[in-house]
């Protein structure tokens, strides 16, 4: 292991990749070729525009003599030979460039002298700058037709020559920081995945006793349960090479790249073992080769048929460990999740009341929590939440203290981003008119009362009509603990609250709404659920009868999972008629016998919009709020009195917004 850890290098995302192919004997002498063609022209150009300009020396000196040469400029190169140029003036040609070779004697001196000519003499050239001045104009040219030309062809098994490269990246110690410290609420899953850890770091431990490294383990769970978080803390934990790639990094346009990709990754694999292969959604690519409808694909099946080879085939090697995750386990082919390709497969599920408190912990670490936050309740009031739904409700409770420029995150901070997540933000501007608010509370106030009076529903969290999302008003429960199981009396129970607001409706207004649209919705599943799946009806039995909306998955379960007769059809409509109507029944007669304590919850629903459960549970024992909220409700009057007892000689009250700014500057 730390002979692979000192060939790697640190500072490559791909060791053992290959530099790019030598470039062919070809092309670089038709590159080489063109480049001396070039010259050859340059050359002939250079020399025939400097013969084009040469003048004999008879007819320099003849221009001397006539005044058409007025300066010249004397150079030598540095051999002996002297060459003058300059300009020479024609009536009718006009002014024409000239250079001539001479030999310099006195007599020319003289010569110059006599027709006023202006002499400049330059300093001569060296050998060396004659040679840079020569050759430097080569090398640039040589430079830009290299970068071109001879780039463009080596970078050529980069491009389409190398589609079958794999594009997994490795994970270094630096970029990773993550640990199992940073996980919670999948204690199952760490302890599994630990252990995969601890074989890579001590094998000898594990090979004693004949054990053998697992090939595969694949994480499945619902979204945001954490399993892409868990092989980040897998890459933080082990010391060993971790490539990461998603499934949808093997498929592209090009037929067999996939399968070719494959190979690469395991090749890159094998040259760093003992190693850690990440495939994040690995249903991409490894889908069930299952035709059914619409036939196969031919790609994607070439590319898992690669996979599968490379997991366990003739030429396997150890030392290389697949960890795969995906929110569709039922979708992947069963040659894939065999023993000795996928030897585990961890089921991340959902966290239970103590993960998520343990969750909510981890995530509020780095915010400015108040000592009143309570997050074994917020932890209460999420049931059914994820890691990712977790992290993001601290962040809401964040941005809505931040948003009250307060200094710390307070316990109605938690509260209003779990509402705010789960039925959406509060629609203050949804403003309703007095007869659709009355209408509102009557109906939240019947689901209340359902539940308040049904022993099986769990215990009432908060009751509004404030609109949040496409609601209304909402009804919220606070559950005391996590239920895996259910039983027919506290199924039969919450759909006895669901039929609430439409008995409450009926009840008090004579008619019904669209407002139990959803309630009924719910309740009309939950009952079919009962009679189909659940085996609670006492007229079919205990089996299962199929549920006829399930998904058709590659042309499975088009015809139902089950069939059955047309009279045992009638048989279950009629059943779940029954179920919801003896609900129905029951909430009516709740909300019938206890019809003082629905009218109270309402005015007082109508007049404070939001009603905590203490409130609630006062209304319904004593059918007046609690004396604590009393005291609060008189405090102020008590104070706005007493600021407008100066006032109050007068016969008409103040104005109410006028005693909210006098006691705001007071």
């Amino acid at each position: 292991m730390a002979e692979n850890n000192q060939k790697k290098d640190p500072k490559s995302d791909k060791p053992g990749k290959k530099g790019p192919p030598p470039m062919p004997m070809r092309g670089l002498a038709i590159s080489f070729l063109a480049v001396a063609v070039f010259l050859v022209v340059l050359q002939l150009l250079s020399g025939s525009s400097n013969t084009s300009n040469e003048m004999e020396y008879s007819d320099f000196v003849k221009a001397v003599k006539g005044g058409r040469i007025t300066k010249v400029d004397i150079a030598h190169d540095g051999a002996g030979n002297h060459y003058v140029s300059g300009e020479s003036k024609d009536v009718n040609a006009g002014t024409t460039q000239f250079r001539t070779e001479i030999i310099l004697t006195e007599k020319l001196m003289d010569l110059f002298e006599e027709n006023g000519v202006q002499v400049k003499v330059k300093r001569p050239k060296t050998m060396l700058v004659s040679i840079l001045a020569n050759i430097v104009p080569f090398i640039l040219i040589f430079g830009i037709i290299y970068f071109i030309f001879i780039r463009q062809m080596k970078n050529a098994g980069k491009g389409a020559m190398s589609f079958g490269k794999s594009k997994a990246k490795l994970m270094t110690q630096d970029k990773n920081k993550i640990t199992f410290k940073d996980v919670a609420g999948v204690n199952e899953a760490k302890e599994e995945l630990n252990e995969v850890v601890e074989f890579l770091k001590d094998p000898k431990q594990f090979q004693k006793l004949g054990g053998k490294m697992p090939k595969g383990v694949l994480l499945s769970g619902s979204p945001g349960t954490g399993k892409t978080l868990l092989a980040k803390a897998v890459a933080g934990e082990a010391d060993v090479p971790f490539f990461t790639i998603s499934g949808s990094d093997f498929v592209e346009m090009f037929v067999g790249i996939g399968a070719s990709r494959v190979r690469d990754m395991f090749e890159q694999g094998k040259k760093n073992a003992p190693c850690i292969i990440f495939i994040d959604e690995i249903d991409a690519v490894g889908r069930s080769r299952f035709s059914g409808i619409g036939g196969g694909h031919d790609e994607r099946e070439q590319t898992l048929n690669a996979l599968l080879v490379e997991m366990d085939g003739f030429d396997t090697q150890e030392g290389i460990i697949i960890v795969a995750a995906t929110n569709r386990p039922d979708v992947l082919d069963p040659a894939l999740l065999r023993p000795g390709r996928f030897d585990r497969q961890v089921e991340v599920d959902l966290p239970t009341l103590e993960g998520r408190e343990e969750i909510l912990k981890i995530h509020s670490r780095n915010v400015r929590l108040s000592d009143q936050v309570d997050l074994r309740k917020s932890a209460r009031g999420t049931p059914g939440f994820s890691g990712a739904d977790l992290a993001n409700l601290v962040n809401e409770a964040a941005l809505l203290a931040s948003r009250r420029q307060a200094d710390f995150v307070e316990q109605q901070d938690m509260e209003e981003a779990r509402d705010k997540v789960m039925w959406g933000r509060e629609r203050r501007s949804h403003v309703l008119d007095p007869e659709e608010k009355k209408l509102t509370a009557y109906h939240e106030a019947g689901h209340a009362v359902a539940m308040y009076h049904t022993p099986e529903c769990e215990p009432i969290h908060k009751v509004t009509i404030i609109p949040r999302g496409r609601a209304l008003g909402a009804t919220m429960q606070l559950p005391e603990k996590d239920r895996y199981t259910q039983s027919q009396k506290r199924i039969e129970a919450d759909l006895v609250s669901f039929m609430g607001g439409r008995a409450a409706e009926e009840l008090i207004f004579g008619d019904v709404t669209t407002g139990a649209h959803n309630d009924i919705e719910r309740s009309t599943a939950i009952a079919r659920a009962m009679v189909c799946e659940y085996g609670m009806s006492k007229v079919l039995g205990p089996q299962n009868l199929g549920n006829r909306n399930q998904p058709v998955f590659l042309g499975q379960g088009i015809n139902g999972s089950h069939e059955h007769s047309e009279e045992t059809a009638q048989k279950i409509d009629q059943e779940v008629q029954r179920i919801l109507t003896d609900a129905y029944t029951r909430c009516m007669k709740i909300l019938t016998d206890n019809k003082d304590q629905l009218v109270a919850l309402s005015e007082l629903l109508i007049e404070r919009e939001v009603l905590d459960f203490s409130e609630v549970d006062s209304i319904m024992k004593t059918g007046k709020l609690p004396e604590t909220s009393e005291a609060e409700e008189e405090a102020p009057a008590k104070e706005e009195e007493t600021a407008a007892e100066p006032e109050a000689r007068s016969e008409e009250a103040p104005d109410a917004s006028e005693s909210d700014s006098k006691s705001d500057k007071a």
